[in-house]
C-alpha cells in the first residue's frame, strides 16, 4: 500500500490540509494521537471512519516528509 492511496489534500476540504481520503480528519490529528501514546485501536475507536491502513498511511506520509526536509536542531551537542 502506498500512502498516496489514502492521503489527500483538497483546497475545498479543511482548507487544503493533508487529510485521510474520504474524511475530514487531518493527518496531523492521527500523528498527534500516536505521539501521545494512543494505540491504533484507541484511535479508530475515537475516529470510526479511520482504518488501521489509514493510520499506517499517515505514518508513511510523515516518514517520507522526514526524509525530504531537514529541521535544524539547536543544542544537540554533536
Amino acid at each position: 500500500m502506498s500512502w498516496r492511496d489514502r492521503i489527500v489534500s483538497n483546497p475545498a476540504i479543511i482548507g487544503g490540509q493533508v487529510c485521510i481520503k474520504g474524511t475530514r480528519i487531518p493527518v496531523s490529528v492521527v500523528l498527534d494521537n500516536l505521539a501521545a501514546g494512543l494505540s491504533e485501536a484507541e484511535i479508530t475507536a475515537s475516529y470510526p471512519s479511520l482504518s488501521a491502513d489509514d493510520i499506517r498511511a499517515a505514518i508513511k506520509y510523515a516518514a517520507e516528509l522526514a526524509h525530504e526536509q531537514l529541521i535544524p536542531l539547536r543544542g544537540t551537542g554533536t
